[in-house]
């Protein structure tokens, strides 16, 4: 016997009925889910999920395009639809800018568990000026000349991570520094600024998330609707001064867990 409660559970938990498209959407998701269809299967043609569900061709592209849109699937010309693949999950920890001095490694290196032969790093350097929202980063006047380092970095050449990096040019120019043939640097900015004698003693990171711009889309081969982090991060000297800005940080936000670790007093 059906009960009050049954019939509201089948008609979404709300009273209302739901949709074909969303039930036939939470149906496929849940067989991806129990693997049922795995990364890489395609899953049954168009006219096959028609007859299967017993809905128009309409309704099927519509519950197909809202898991397209949530990155489960993915649509390939002569090769149908297909189960995306979930490429591993990294944990980004708080303690990662404590690298060990003369230690092959950076920040980056440590979010993704590799050894220094399986990171790649491709880079551009331009000199640029600060406009107000870089200013307003580094707490100088607008104008100030900086060194801009584009980068995207590789896990065993799968780009995961792409970056805008600003140094004053008052600090690095003629040093070793301004010359990307020294990237990567092992350390990092920390170490990179040991170099030159200044001591960073805080990092800061401000985070947002959002769906990527087609330049990043393209950079990081993320799918359709796969969102991205994006972070701001300041290196700040024992001055108090401002050193460094990346701005932004952007990472695939599918496979990217941020870890906080915060100390109360008792």
């Amino acid at each position: 016997m059906c009960t009050q409660i049954d019939a509201i559970i089948e008609k979404g938990g709300t009273g209302v009925a739901q949709p074909e498209y969303l039930r036939i959407a939470g149906d496929l998701r849940r067989r991806i889910s129990s693997g049922e269809f795995g990364p890489g299967d395609r899953l049954p043609t168009l006219p096959a999920l028609c007859q299967e569900y017993r809905v128009s061709e309409t309704t099927i592209r519509n519950a197909l395009g809202l898991l397209r849109n949530e990155g489960l699937i993915q649509t390939k010309a002569r090769a149908g639809t297909l189960v995306r693949p979930r490429p591993p999950v990294h944990r980004m920890a708080a303690d990662r800018y404590r690298t060990v001095p003369g230690a092959k490694a950076t920040p980056y290196t440590r979010d993704q568990d590799i050894g220094w032969s399986e990171y790649r790093l491709d880079k551009r350097f331009e000199k640029v000026h600060a406009d107000s929202e870089l200013a307003a980063l580094f707490e100088c006047e607008p104008g100030e000349r900086l060194l801009a380092r584009h980068f995207v970095f590789y896990d065993n050449d799968q780009p995961t991570q792409m970056s805008t990096s600003y140094v004053r040019w008052s600090d690095v120019a003629g040093t070793p520094v301004a010359d990307p043939i020294n990237e990567p640097w092992p350390g990092g900015t920390r170490a990179q600024m040991a170099g030159l004698g200044i001591t960073v003693t805080r990092i800061t990171e401000s985070f947002t998330a959002a769906m990527p711009t087609e330049a990043e889309a393209a950079t990081l081969r993320v799918g359709a609707g796969v969102p991205v982090i994006r972070y701001t991060r300041r290196h700040i000297a024992d001055t108090g001064r401002v050193v460094e800005v990346a701005h932004p940080v952007v990472r695939r936000g599918d496979t990217t867990v941020v870890d906080f670790a915060i100390d109360l007093d008792d």
